[in-house]
């Protein structure tokens, strides 16, 4: 069973939020927030969710996808989840500055 697809900001920081325990004790996340067009209140009903996350420490692909995954089940959107590292260096600062974390 898929959720409910979000509309706004507020759905996705909600979310996140109830699922705070679980995002860090099952995949590591020490912090997590949204940018691009949902962050912007820009966002169409195709838009996908832009998720910035830091972790408590390195983890591996499987965890990194794994999550993802969980994120785009909680969302019922299509996530994509990006880390400072991957980050193009010409738009770090843009993201870091638009990153509305929760």
């Amino acid at each position: 069973m898929q959720a409910t697809r979000v509309k706004t900001l507020v759905d996705v920081q909600k979310i996140l939020r109830a699922h705070r325990k679980e995002l860090s004790e099952k995949y590591c996340v020490k912090r997590i927030g949204v940018f691009g067009s949902y962050s912007r209140n820009e966002q169409r009903e195709d838009s996908d969710v832009d998720i910035f996350v830091e972790f408590e420490r390195p983890v591996r692909m499987i965890t990194f996808l794994r999550l993802q995954e969980y994120l785009e089940e909680l969302l019922g959107v299509k996530v994509d989840l990006v880390t400072k590292g991957a980050l193009k260096r010409r738009i770090r600062e843009r993201i870091l500055k638009e990153v509305k974390y929760v």
